[in-house]
C-alpha cells in the first residue's frame, strides 16, 4: 500500500484463486514472473490506507459460504459499497454479486446515495440493477401519480388523515417547482383540466360551508364546529392557489373568489376577535393577496366594475384586519403560530396600487379620497397611486388634446 507501510495477510493459495480473477491471474504459471523465488508465496496488493480494511473484510468474505455472503455483508451501506469497490478491482464475480444484492435491498442515507452515485457508474452492466430507485421514473407513471395524489390533496377526509393530505398538498407543489432542476412534471391541457376539476370542487364545498355561516351579527359564530371546517378549506384553497399559479390557470379560482368576497368578509367580521378567528382571517389575506396580484398584474382579465368592487371589498377589511394581527403578533409571540410576512403586506399593497391605477380616474379619485380621510391612512400606503392620479390628472387634457381625443 502506498506511504510505505507493510501489512502482510496470510491466506490459503487456492482459496485466493478461486474467489479472485486477480490472485488467480498472478498465481498461475503464466505470470511472467512465476519463477522469481517467493513470486507465488506472496502477492502484492497496493491501495489507500482508507481502503484497507475493505481489502481485508474482501479476504475473510473468502472464507464464506456463498450462502452467508449477504448476510456477512450487514455492516451497513459503506461498508459493502467498499467491499464492493475492492472486489471489482480484483475481479471477485461472487463476492460482487452479494455487495449488489445487499446495497439494492437495504435502505440508503442521502449522504450514502450521494457515495453510490460517485461509486457505482463505471463499475458494469453487474451493478446496474443498484441504481434502480434513483432512475428517472417515465411521463405516464409521474401523470398517474401525479392526478392520484392530486385528487387525495383536495379532498376531504377524516381528520385522522389530515397529514397525509398535507403531504401530499406539499409534494405536489414540489413537483412543479422550478428549483436548481427543472420540474418533474410539465403539465399539459388534460393535466390542467384536471387540476381545474378538483379545485373547482375544492371550491364547491368551500362554498356551501360559507353559505352554512350566519352573516347576520346578531347570530355569532361559534370558534368550535362549522367555522374550524372554514379554516381548514381556507387553507386548502391557499395551496391551491400555488398550484394554479404554476399552473397559469388562476381565472376560475379568481371569479369563485371574487364571487364569495362580500360573504367572506361579512362572516368573519362577525365572528369573534379571539386568536383562532385572526389566523383565519390571516388565510383570507393571503389568499385576497394572491387573488389581487393576478388582477392588478393582468394574469386575469376582468370587467372595470368587478375590479373596483374588489378594492371597495378588500380595502377596507385589509385596513382593520392588519393592525389586529400586528398587536397580536407583538404581544403573544409564545401562544401565536402565526406571523404575517413583511413582503406578504407589501406585495398586498402594491397589488391594491395596481388595480387602482388601472380604474377610470372618476373612480381613482374616489377611492383616494376615502383614503386621505380614513383613519388608517398609514395601511395600506397608496402615496404611488395619489402621486400618479395627480400628475395624470394635471396633465391630462394637454395631453389627451395633443390626440385631438375629447375630454369629459
Amino acid at each position: 500500500m502506498q506511504e510505505g507501510r507493510d501489512d502482510r495477510v496470510y491466506c490459503h493459495s487456492h482459496v485466493l484463486m478461486k474467489n479472485s480473477k486477480y490472485f488467480a491471474d498472478r498465481l498461475s504459471e503464466n505470470w511472467p514472473t512465476c519463477q522469481i523465488l517467493d513470486s507465488r508465496n506472496c502477492v502484492d496488493v497496493y491501495c489507500q490506507e482508507s481502503d484497507l480494511d475493505y481489502h481485508v473484510s474482501l479476504l475473510r468474505l473468502f472464507y464464506v459460504s456463498i450462502d452467508d455472503l449477504v448476510t456477512d455483508l450487514c455492516y451497513g451501506v459503506r461498508n459493502a459499497l467498499g467491499v464492493l469497490r475492492v472486489a471489482n478491482e480484483l475481479g471477485c464475480p461472487q463476492i460482487i454479486s452479494a455487495c449488489v444484492d445487499y446495497l439494492e435491498a437495504v435502505p440508503w442515507e442521502e449522504s450514502e446515495e450521494d457515495e453510490i452515485l460517485k461509486t457505482i457508474p463505471g463499475m458494469g452492466s453487474q451493478v446496474e440493477r443498484i441504481l434502480a430507485r434513483l432512475q428517472p421514473v417515465n411521463v405516464v407513471a409521474i401523470v398517474r401519480i401525479f392526478l392520484s395524489a392530486l385528487r387525495f390533496a383536495t379532498s376531504s377526509p377524516s381528520p385522522s388523515m389530515m397529514d397525509l393530505k398535507t403531504s401530499a398538498q406539499e409534494q405536489l407543489e414540489y413537483m412543479l417547482t422550478e428549483d436548481d432542476d427543472a420540474p418533474l412534471l410539465t403539465a399539459d391541457e388534460e393535466i390542467k383540466s384536471e387540476v381545474r376539476e378538483c379545485v373547482k370542487s375544492l371550491l364547491a364545498r368551500f362554498n356551501n360551508v360559507l353559505e352554512s355561516l350566519p352573516c347576520n351579527p346578531e347570530e355569532p359564530i361559534p370558534i368550535t364546529g362549522k367555522l374550524q371546517l372554514f379554516h381548514s378549506y381556507l387553507a386548502d384553497l391557499l395551496w391551491a392557489c400555488q398550484i394554479l399559479s404554476k399552473l397559469d390557470i388562476m381565472r376560475q379560482f379568481v371569479i369563485s373568489w371574487m364571487e364569495a368576497s362580500e360573504t367572506i368578509t361579512k362572516v368573519v367580521e362577525n365572528a369573534s376577535l379571539e386568536v383562532d378567528i385572526l389566523e383565519t382571517k390571516l388565510k383570507i389575506i393571503e389568499i385576497t393577496t394572491k387573488t389581487l396580484e393576478a388582477i392588478g398584474y393582468g394574469t386575469v382579465i376582468l370587467p372595470t366594475a368587478k375590479r373596483l368592487n374588489m378594492v371597495k371589498v378588500w380595502l377596507p377589511f385589509v385596513r382593520v384586519v392588519r393592525p389586529l394581527i400586528d398587536s397580536v403578533s407583538a404581544d403573544a409571540e409564545d401562544n401565536l403560530g402565526f406571523k404575517m410576512d413583511g413582503e406578504l403586506w407589501q406585495s398586498l399593497e402594491a397589488a391594491f396600487v395596481s388595480i387602482i391605477l388601472a380604474l377610470p380616474s372618476g373612480d381613482q379619485a374616489e377611492i383616494l379620497t376615502e383614503w386621505l380621510k380614513n383613519e388608517h391612512i398609514r395601511y395600506p400606503d397608496l402615496t404611488e397611486a395619489f402621486e400618479v392620479w395627480c400628475y395624470r390628472s394635471k396633465v391630462a387634457k394637454r395631453r389627451l388634446a395633443s390626440f385631438g381625443t375629447a375630454t369629459v
